[in-house]
């Protein structure tokens, strides 16, 4: 018998609030059927080489719907076997990018999307496991703010830089760190962008500012020094942004952002054992009313393979 093979895939529960309610619950979940299999499933679809899981779960919504999506928080994984293959699929909630208009076209994948009250939508969609993770959706109040933290990208050696630390700006890597993260982070719809004023920080989340339209805005409470010298200060600029709903980016330092999801987990009662924050890693933070709800941690997004904090 031959080994099987490990298929990796992504996908997403796009929703969306019906008659103007904001509860995911009186809200509509977009379903889509596969002619091939003559099912009803959600959005998903298989990575390209290389790719990574949430830009393949953007793609295929995207592709299969018709629909420019905005990524929010990750939902769990399914995983199951296709006789010797196992086949893992990375889901994120998702809602429609404003001011975009459906655009789907049938072809041979997906013939047909329809979106359902997600009372509804258990009803036709085709799979346990599909079920399991509508009811993992529900579990949780669709975010009102969603928060980017930003470890700043690699910028060289701190010994070998003769001037100011604050001054330090990125090296090769780290401007290729920029570019990748200019990418992954348009996905989740980001509205506003701030930093701490080191350079190296504001670098990192510069190109993405340039290609949205917006400045960066810089954050001194937010460097390592400032935070240390007043953390609570810190926390209230952090507590500000959120208040601003939507979705903000924040790029800062690697002796900043554990204490600060730290602290907000442990206020708001969200179990983290560990915090990492490696260079170009990001944390994405959703909040409902100020209170946070979930932490997400990507180590890869800037493009490298994961690696150890």
């Amino acid at each position: 018998m031959n080994a099987g093979i490990d298929i990796r895939a992504a996908g997403g529960v796009l929703w969306r609030p019906e008659d103007g309610r904001s509860g995911a619950g009186s809200g509509e979940v977009a379903v889509v059927h596969r002619p091939r299999y003559d099912d009803w499933s959600l959005p998903k679809g298989k990575l390209h080489p290389g790719e990574h899981p949430l830009l393949c779960a953007y793609r295929e919504v995207r592709e299969e719907t018709g629909v420019v999506p905005v990524v929010g928080r990750r939902l769990p994984a399914q995983e199951y076997w296709l006789g010797p293959d196992r086949k893992t699929v990375d889901y994120w909630s998702m809602t429609p990018a404003p001011g975009t208009a459906d655009g789907f076209e049938a072809d041979d994948e997906v013939d047909s999307v329809r979106w359902l009250r997600l009372s509804d939508a258990a009803t036709w969609l085709s799979y346990d496991r599909d079920r399991a993770l509508l009811r993992a959706f529900l579990a949780v109040p669709p975010a009102t703010a969603t928060m980017l933290l930003v470890r700043h990208a690699r910028a060289g050696d701190r010994s070998s830089w003769l001037g100011e630390d604050a001054l330090r700006p990125l090296d090769p890597l780290g401007r290729a760190q920029a570019e990748a993260l200019r990418v992954a982070l348009r996905c989740f719809g980001p509205e506003r962008v701030f930093s701490a004023d080191n350079v190296r920080c504001v670098d990192t989340v510069l190109p993405l500012a340039q290609d949205i339209g917006v400045p960066v805005e810089t954050e001194p409470a937010l460097t390592e020094d400032a935070y240390w010298a007043d953390p609570e200060r810190g926390l209230r600029r952090i507590h500000a942004i959120a208040a601003l709903g939507g979705t903000s980016v924040l790029s800062s330092q690697g002796g900043v952002i554990p204490d600060i999801v730290g602290a907000l987990g442990e206020r708001d009662g969200i179990a983290l054992d560990h915090v990492p924050a490696r260079k170009g890693s990001v944390w994405a933070l959703s909040f409902v009313d100020g209170k946070l709800t979930a932490a997400d941690y990507y180590p890869d997004l800037d493009g490298r393979a994961p690696a150890r904090a």
